[in-house]
């Protein structure tokens, strides 16, 4: 598969943050990455449609010069799976992040494996149907990381938000290029189990971190390494 080919060595990262948030929960990762000589970029994720969130990254992809490793957490996997066509992308990570195939359903798909998966503790079918329960949710994660690392903004924009998860890819990036997942082990805003299944699915170089929906943030040396990896750098 696509996935397991090897990626073109690469200087530059983008990276996409997911709803609920903004793009200081890349932070950590990004100082990381500029300390091992690559050029990083957060996009701000408008949150208003996926094709506007898809545009947005479009545009900052436009501006690399040379390949590029997209990368997306939680919701921006949409985004990376959509705008990771873009012929600047050379590889994908996805970090927690929803990971659908092209015209799928992703609600439908995430509780096909919660059922599966008999609603297993760290499960998001119940728990995260409304929005009250997502901001509950990562702000048990938030509490999880040091003081230093909560950068990750919650900001509630439930109309807008609703608007841009409910779209559907209309293309699948990971079915033509390298990708790689890190699963959080201990979410509560997606079903690991699901997370596996994406990861599985796509051929992806997958690692499991033992954290909650933010490893981002809780743990950004395990996430930049997977990203060097992408690049074709040595952690």
């Amino acid at each position: 598969m696509a996935a397991n080919a090897t990626p073109a060595k690469a200087r530059n990262v983008v990276l996409v943050h997911g709803l609920f948030a903004d793009g200081s929960c890349w932070s950590e990762v990004i100082a990381r990455l500029q300390a091992a000589g690559l050029n990083a970029t957060a996009v701000q994720n408008p949150l208003t449609t996926l094709p506007e969130a898809v545009a947005s990254a479009e545009r900052v992809l436009a501006r690399q010069d040379g390949p590029t490793v997209l990368v997306g957490h939680s919701f921006s996997g949409m985004i990376v799976t959509e705008a990771g066509v873009h012929p600047n992308v050379s590889a994908l990570v996805y970090v927690a992040a929803r990971a659908p195939d092209a015209g799928e359903d992703y609600t439908a798909l995430g509780q096909d494996i919660s059922d599966a998966a008999g609603d297993a503790p760290g499960s998001s079918s119940t728990a995260m149907k409304d929005v009250s329960a997502r901001r509950r949710s990562c702000a048990i994660s938030r509490a999880t990381c040091r003081r230093r690392r909560r950068r990750c903004s919650m900001r509630c924009r439930s109309r807008s938000t609703r608007r841009c998860s409910s779209g559907k890819t209309t293309h699948a990036a990971w079915r033509s290029k390298p990708s790689y997942y890190a699963v959080s082990t201990e979410d509560r805003t997606i079903n690991p189990d699901l997370e596996r299944f994406m990861a599985k699915r796509m051929g992806a170089k997958t690692i499991e971190v033992k954290a909650s929906h933010l490893s981002l943030i809780s743990q950004p040396d395990e996430i930049t390494r997977l990203i060097l990896e992408a690049a074709g750098q040595q952690a």
